[in-house]
């Protein structure tokens, strides 16, 4: 690789780590919205809603396709994220 080249790679490298820098953030935001959500889910079978889980994952696809971005990218960001949250709430939820 160029000098060039490397010295333009570490830019956008620096770009992308600012960039997780916020994702991080937002993702901390996030995370407490989804625990007061699950403060107000009485039975651990509130947590998967399938139906609302097939509502996202489209929304995110056609607003993806609207941005010119790649679907297939966001919806699997999305699907994992949505699993991820899943796996949190049943491990944090607590019976009342």
């Amino acid at each position: 690789m160029s000098p060039n080249k490397k010295k333009k790679l570490t830019k956008l490298r620096k770009s992308l780590d600012k960039l997780d820098n916020s994702f991080i953030k937002l993702i901390k935001k996030r995370t407490a919205l989804v625990k007061q959500v699950l403060k107000l889910k009485e039975t651990k079978s509130q947590i998967i809603d399938k139906k609302r889980i097939n509502f996202i994952l489209n929304q995110i696809r056609k607003k993806s396709i609207k941005n010119k971005i790649d679907p297939n990218i966001t919806y699997r960001i999305w699907k994992n994220m949505i699993y991820s949250y899943i796996d949190y709430e049943k491990r944090n939820f607590k019976k009342k």
